[in-house]
């Protein structure tokens, strides 16, 4: 087909046309410098643990040996500052080993792609703990969600949006959508309750539903699971939410849950102290431990009373 008089024809800068991939190269290493660790600054809110641990050990014995192989990912701030996006362990790990720069890559990232870009690259990790991954999810959502902007009344809704948001998250890191929302629920948990979570102390379906009691609520869920010495069952849990909901759950009524007897629910001991339990005699039954040491101890105590009246 002939080209229309008005049409231009684009041609490649000669630059572009002779560049090759040597000088492409030579480009990009011109982002990745040297940056003294007293001008890069942590991600704010950043989700994601840096543990000084085993790992952590080897890599600061890895990096006093060859270096940092791999440059951290950082974004220059309007300050003249740096962020890490990318790197938090290896910047730890060159602060421990005595370094006073980091080897690092500059991107130009307004601050959602570089939440996006943060949490992609920590999701890459072999272990990740349920708080990280909840607010890790919930970071990113948001920024989606920012990016993704305001929908026109015309074509769509807010609801829309959100839906396109979950559903593009939830495929990126093979998750459900209902997946995604129980684990950014987790963020409305107390600390004390979170980190009972992290530590398998509490199962994760459990949580999910605690996390709808308000924050005085799961602190005394909090003391019925130390004075019971229990953690609740999902059973438990849904039902503590749904006296919520109908505006009853009460001190009492949480305490009255979790003395529950669960199924298969294994009968504890009466008393933890080895130095008790063991002046028990087996012939005692289960359930009445308590009786026998209390008559021990009014017998004791009447020997007492007897031995007073005789020294007198």
């Amino acid at each position: 087909m002939a080209r229309s008089r008005g049409s231009k024809i684009e041609l490649t800068a000669y630059d572009d046309l002779f560049e090759t991939d040597e000088s492409r190269a030579e480009a990009n290493l011109g982002k990745i410098r040297e940056i003294p660790l007293s001008e890069i600054d942590e991600f704010p809110d950043h989700p994601f643990k840096v543990l000084i641990d085993e790992d952590m050990e080897q890599l600061i014995d890895s990096i006093k040996r060859i270096g940092v192989m791999t440059p951290a990912t950082v974004r220059q701030k309007e300050d003249g500052r740096y962020e890490v996006i990318s790197g938090h362990r290896r910047k730890k790990a060159s602060e421990l080993a005595g370094f006073k720069t980091l080897k690092c890559e500059v991107k130009e990232l307004s601050r959602d792609e570089a939440i996006i870009v943060m949490v992609e690259s920590n999701l890459q990790r072999s272990v990740i703990l349920p708080s990280e991954k909840a607010f890790a999810y919930k970071m990113r959502l948001e920024a989606m969600k920012r990016q993704a902007g305001r929908p026109s009344k015309e074509n769509s809704s807010p609801m829309g949006t959100h839906l396109r948001s979950d559903a593009e998250l939830a495929e990126k890191v093979g998750e459900s959508r209902n997946q995604i929302q129980r684990f950014i629920r987790l963020t409305e948990l107390v600390p004390e309750i979170l980190q009972m979570v992290d530590e398998r102390q509490i199962a994760f379906r459990p949580a999910v539903e605690i996390s709808y009691l308000s924050e005085g609520q799961q602190y005394t869920l909090l003391e019925a699971m130390s004075y019971n010495d229990a953690t609740p069952s999902l059973a438990q849990t849904i039902k503590m939410k749904k006296f919520m909901q109908e505006g009853k759950l009460t001190d009492e009524v949480i305490q009255s849950i979790m003395q529950e007897e669960k199924p298969n629910q294994k009968e504890k001991p009466a008393f933890k102290d080895e130095r008790i339990t063991k002046l028990i005699p087996k012939t005692i039954p289960k359930g009445q431990e308590t009786d026998f040491v209390v008559k021990a101890l009014e017998f004791y105590n009447r020997h007492l009373q007897r031995n007073k009246s005789f020294e007198r």
